[in-house]
């Protein structure tokens, strides 16, 4: 009943509450962010984006966390979901200064992720550890994408997404370390092309 309780939480607070960090928004000191209107729409559409894989991110850890019943798995899931709220504060945050909404979606996104984080769950911890490793190896990769695309006078948002890029990494590896397996190659390629859909819809909407 606490990890039911735990997860609807997580869901109202992720979709309905404003995120609170508990680290520092990263920044680059002494370069001040100042963009024309088409930089900051491309700005806006790429944190948008990035956003929406904090939402995913917050559903995929919390559906994981329910699933497993070792104590120990269940608290790293945790661990990681806190440093991923930092990710979902910073990258609103950064919508805001850019005056920007987040994607009208997002409720369909944390449903959509919260059931495949319960599937790989369902299917045991080394499973659901392999999900962790291949999710945030994608969206390492995908951050580091952003990042040759941002403007590069977009200082603010370059800062933020270079340290979620090295956290999700930092992730893949403690599950990989937690005993992970490595998924079939078509499983990763159903994943990656999932994450295409949703990264070019939220873009826009």
């Amino acid at each position: 009943m606490d990890s039911l309780l735990n997860a609807a939480d997580s869901a109202l607070r992720t979709l309905f509450a404003r995120p609170h960090a508990a680290r520092t928004c990263p920044t680059l000191p002494e370069q001040a962010t100042a963009l024309d209107g088409p930089d900051s729409r491309s700005s806006a559409g790429l944190m948008r984006v990035n956003h929406v894989g904090e939402v995913c991110a917050q559903a995929l850890y919390a559906a994981q966390a329910l699933s497993t019943s070792n104590p120990a798995l269940r608290t790293q899931f945790m661990q990681s979901s806190l440093e991923e709220t930092d990710h979902l504060a910073w990258t609103s945050q950064r919508l805001s200064e850019l005056e920007a909404r987040p994607s009208m979606l997002n409720p369909l996104w944390y449903a959509g992720a919260f059931g495949l984080g319960l599937l790989a769950g369902r299917l045991g911890d080394k499973v659901s550890l392999g999900f962790v490793v291949e999710t945030e190896l994608q969206v390492g990769a995908h951050l580091q994408e952003h990042l040759d695309r941002l403007p590069v006078g977009d200082h603010a948002s370059r800062a933020i997404v270079a340290q979620m890029r090295d956290d999700e990494l930092r992730h893949a590896q403690a599950a990989k370390d937690a005993g992970a397996i490595e998924l079939p190659q078509p499983v990763k390629d159903i994943m990656r092309a999932a994450a295409k859909v949703m990264t070019t819809v939220a873009h826009h909407i």
